[in-house]
C-alpha cells in the first residue's frame, strides 16, 4: 500500500524518472528503456542480497536511446 509513495513523491521533482524495482530485470530495463535516474525498492518485498544485486545492475546499466529516446523526451516535456 505504501510502497509506491516514494516513487510518486520523486516524480514531483523536475527531471526525476523514478522506478520501483523488485528484481534485476526491472532494474535493467527501467534504465535501458526509460532512462530512470532514481531507484526505489520495497523493504518488505526484497531481501538484502537481491537488493544489492538490483542496485548493482541499476547503476551499471546505461540508457539505450534510439526508439526509447522519443518517449523519454515526451516525459521530459511534461516536466516543463
Amino acid at each position: 500500500r505504501h510502497r509506491h509513495r516514494y516513487r510518486h513523491c520523486c516524480h514531483k521533482v523536475h527531471g526525476i524518472r523514478a522506478a520501483l524495482c523488485h528484481d534485476t530485470f526491472s532494474a535493467e530495463f527501467c534504465r535501458r528503456h526509460n532512462d530512470a535516474n532514481i531507484l526505489t525498492m520495497g523493504g518488505r518485498v526484497i531481501g538484502p542480497g537481491l537488493a544489492r544485486e538490483v542496485v548493482r545492475i541499476f547503476l551499471s546499466t546505461g540508457f539505450d536511446g534510439g526508439r526509447h529516446a522519443e518517449r523519454v523526451a515526451k516525459i521530459a516535456d511534461m516536466d516543463k
